[in-house]
C-alpha cells in the first residue's frame, strides 16, 4: 500500500530574542502549512523559538524560563498537524539545543543534540550539554529521526538513527552562509546518504542576524544523494516535501530545484541582506554613506539601495583640496543614477581649522599621515552628525582588505555603525561591482578601472604604500583564512619582503580592527568571531 506524506519546510527569518515575534511566526506558519498546503508535518529551523545565536542570553534564567511560556503557548495552538521546532530544553543536567515534535497540544518527543560546534562563529558548548541519544518518533506512520545541524556534519548521529530504524531523517539548523558553504553541504548530505541509504529533509533557517547571515536552501535529497526539492537561497516561506511511503521505502517526490546561480550572484546577495536586516531588525529609518567617488563606497551604495530601496538611502560627497573632480562627477552619477538623496559638504573649512588650531604643536613637522587622518575625522564627524540629527545608520565602507593591514582610520572612515564590506577582500569588491553591473548598470566604468586612492594627500594612490591588491589578497587569504605560516606563504611563490610586511601590518593592526563596525560575514573566516587574536602579544608570525 502507497501512502503519501507531505512535510513543510518552514524556511523563516527569525529575530533573536524577540519570544513574542518568533512564536507568533511559528503558530501563524503551522496554521498556513496545515490549511493551505494540506501537510502532515511542518520543520522550523534550529532553536527557531529563540533565534539564532541566542549567545549569552541563554545565561539569563528569565529568558529561559520565557522559552518555557512560549513552547507552552505554541503547544496550546497546535492541532490537526505534526510540529517541530527548535528551542533550549532546560533539563536536569543543563541546557539542550532541543528539537521538540509537538502534536495535538503536546509534546510527544525531543531530541537533544548531540554535536555541539565549538569553532569558527559557534561556541555552543559555552550554553549546552550534549545529547547522545537517537530519537526515532512516528509521523503518519513513517519512523522519522530528528537531528539538528552539525549532528549531520558527522556520521555517528545518522548511523545511530538508521540503527533505531528510522526511515526519514529530518536535520534542523540554523547554518550561516559563506562563500562555497552551500556546496559543502551538499556534499556532506551525500556522504551522510550514501552511508545510510536514507532520504534526508534539511531545513535551514534564512535572514540577517548581526554579522552572520544564513541562506537558507532547505533541501531534500534522496538515497541516491539527488536534490529531489530545494527552496530559493535567502527567501522567507513554506517550501511543502512530498514523500511517496511503500513498506519501509520512503520517496521524495521530484518538485522545484533551485536554478543554479554564481558564487558571486550568491555572495552579493548575502551583503544586500545582511545589511537590510541589521537596519530593519534595528529599527534604523535610513543608510547614510559617505561617498567617495572610489569603487568601496559605490558598492557599498548599490546594497544599501537593494537592501532598503533609494528613499531610505542619502549619500554625502565630502570633497577635500585632494579630491580629483571625476571623484565628485562620478559619486554625483551614482547618486543619480540609483536615486538617492545627495549631499555635497566641503571639508575644507573643518580641515583648515584644525591645522591652525594645531599650527604651533605641529611647527617645524612635514605633513605625513597625521594630516590625512585628520581629513578623514572631519568626514567622519560630518556623518556622524547627520546620523544623530537623522537617526539613520552610517554605513562604513572599508574592504577586509583595507582593514586586515590597517589602512583605515579610527574615528574616521572606519567611524559608523555597520560595514557591508568588512568580510569582502578588494579583488572581490571589483567582482561584485561587475556583476552589480549586469543587473542593472549603477557603477560607472571610470569608477572601476581608475587606479584606487584614498585622495588624502597629491596624487596619491593606494599602491604607494601597499602591494598590487591582487597580491596582497593571496597573502592575506593564506595568512588570515588559513593559517599558512610565513615560509608557505613565500612558498606559494610571493615575495618574501612582502610576505613579511603584510604580516606585520596585519599583526600590528588587531587593535583597530576590535574598534571597528561589525559587517557581514561571507568567508569562512572573518575578522571578529572567526579570528580572535590578542591585541597585545608578544608573537611576530613573521619571525
Amino acid at each position: 500500500m502507497t501512502t503519501q506524506l507531505k512535510i513543510a519546510m518552514a524556511q523563516i527569518n527569525f529575530l533573536v530574542g524577540d519570544l513574542l515575534g518568533n512564536t507568533k511566526k511559528i503558530i501563524e506558519s503551522t496554521k498556513n502549512a496545515c490549511f493551505h498546503l494540506g501537510a502532515d508535518a511542518i520543520v522550523f529551523p534550529e532553536l527557531a523559538l529563540t533565534g539564532y545565536p541566542p549567545e549569552d542570553l541563554l545565561l539569563r534564567p528569565r529568558f529561559v524560563e520565557q522559552v518555557q511560556n512560549a513552547l507552552l503557548e505554541i503547544e496550546r495552538s497546535t492541532k490537526g498537524i505534526d510540529v517541530i521546532v527548535g528551542y533550549p530544553h532546560q533539563g536536569p543536567d543543563g541546557l539542550y539545543n532541543t528539537a521538540a515534535l509537538i502534536r495535538d497540544g503536546e509534546t510527544v518527543a525531543r531530541y537533544h543534540k548531540q554535536c555541539l560546534p565549538n569553532y569558527s562563529v559557534f561556541d555552543e558548548k559555552r550554553y549546552f550539554v550534549a545529547g547522545s541519544k537517537a530519537c526515532v518518533t512516528i509521523i503518519k506512520g513513517v519512523p522519522i529521526a530528528l537531528t539538528i545541524c552539525e549532528d549531520i556534519w558527522s556520521p555517528a548521529p545518522m548511523r545511530a538513527a538508521a540503527d533505531a530504524g528510522a526511515q526519514l531523517i529530518i536535520n534542523i539548523n540554523a547554518s550561516p552562509y559563506h562563500i562555497n558553504k552551500p556546496e559543502e553541504r551538499v556534499n556532506v548530505l551525500q556522504q551522510r546518504v550514501k552511508e545510510n541509504k536514507l532520504p534526508i529533509l534539511y531545513v535551514n533557517q534564512t535572514g540577517g542576524q548581526d554579522e552572520l547571515v544564513f541562506d537558507g536552501g532547505s533541501l531534500v535529497m534522496d538515497t541516491a544523494g539527488k536534490i529531489c526539492n530545494q527552496a530559493p537561497v535567502f527567501e522567507e516561506g513554506l517550501f511543502l516535501a512530498e514523500f511517496t511511503v511503500e513498506n519501509t521505502t520512503v520517496c521524495p517526490v521530484v518538485n522545484s530545484v533551485m536554478t543554479e546561480r554564481s558564487e558571486i550572484e550568491v555572495a552579493y546577495q548575502a551583503l544586500v541582506v545582511g545589511v537590510r536586516d541589521y537596519v530593519e531588525k534595528n529599527r534604523f529609518p535610513g543608510i547614510i554613506i559617505g561617498l567617495s567617488g572610489g569603487i568601496d563606497s559605490a558598492l557599498t551604495l548599490a546594497i544599501a539601495v537593494d537592501a532598503i530601496g533609494a528613499d531610505r538611502v542619502e549619500a554625502v560627497m565630502m570633497p577635500s583640496r585632494y579630491t580629483a573632480q571625476m571623484s565628485i562627477e562620478d559619486a554625483k552619477k551614482e547618486s543619480e543614477i540609483l536615486g538617492v538623496q545627495y549631499h555635497e559638504l566641503s571639508i575644507e573649512p573643518m580641515f583648515e581649522a584644525t591645522l591652525m588650531v594645531l599650527h604651533e604643536e605641529f611647527e617645524g613637522t612635514e605633513f605625513d599621515v597625521t594630516e590625512e587622518n585628520i581629513q578623514a575625522r572631519c568626514r567622519g564627524m560630518l556623518l556622524m552628525a547627520l546620523s544623530n540629527k537623522t537617526q539613520k545608520i552610517v554605513i562604513t565602507t572599508g574592504n577586509k582588505s583595507e582593514l586586515a593591514v590597517g589602512y583605515a582610520t579610527l574615528y574616521g572612515d572606519m567611524a559608523g555603525g555597520f560595514n557591508a564590506l568588512k568580510d569582502v577582500p578588494k579583488t572581490l569588491v571589483y567582482k561584485m561591482a561587475d556583476y552589480r553591473n549586469t543587473v542593472t548598470g549603477v557603477i560607472p566604468q571610470r569608477v572601476i578601472h581608475r587606479a584606487p586612492s584614498a585622495e588624502l594627500a597629491p596624487n596619491q594612490k593606494d599602491t604607494d604604500t601597499l602591494p598590487d591588491y591582487g597580491e596582497l589578497d593571496g597573502i592575506l587569504e593564506s595568512y588570515v583564512e588559513e593559517d599558512k605560516s610565513f615560509e608557505e606563504i613565500v612558498a606559494l611563490g610571493f615575495n618574501r619582503a612582502i610576505v613579511a610586511r603584510v604580516m606585520r601590518m596585519v599583526d600590528a593592526n588587531e587593535y583597530k580592527r576590535r574598534q571597528a563596525a561589525p559587517g557581514v560575514r561571507i568567508t569562512q573566516r572573518a575578522f571578529s568571531r572567526d579570528r580572535r587574536y590578542p591585541m597585545t602579544s608578544g608573537f611576530r608570525s613573521a619571525s
